[in-house]
């Protein structure tokens, strides 16, 4: 089945929930994928495997805007959804009452 048409994996459709309001370094997605499931940890290995999937799959992509140097490590590699199929993941979302739907202004 080709990879567009076939669901998202729990973990996979976490990684985007958490990359929903901005772009995330790895460490930032695990802990907003422990706060949006109550705790449930996703380990570093299942993190990576799935952006390697997304990046090379165009869903995610390394951002190019990094933080003030002074608050940053240049080591982190930052990523951004991306937008299409973000919005789709939040539809689904909403539609199964995962999240709340928000008014736009």
């Amino acid at each position: 089945m080709a990879r567009e048409h076939r669901p998202l994996t729990p973990a996979e459709f976490e990684v985007l929930l958490a990359l929903a309001d901005g772009d995330k370094h790895g460490y930032a997605i695990l802990k907003a994928v422990a706060r949006g499931t109550d705790g449930v940890a996703m380990g570093p290995a299942t993190l990576y495997t799935v952006i390697g999937r997304f990046l090379a799959s165009g869903w995610i992509v390394e951002s190019a805007q990094r933080p003030d140097p002074a608050l940053d490590d240049e080591r982190r590699r930052y990523y951004r959804a991306e937008a299409a199929r973000l919005e789709s993941v939040l539809e689904a979302a909403r539609a199964r009452h995962l999240l709340r739907k928000t008014r736009r202004a």
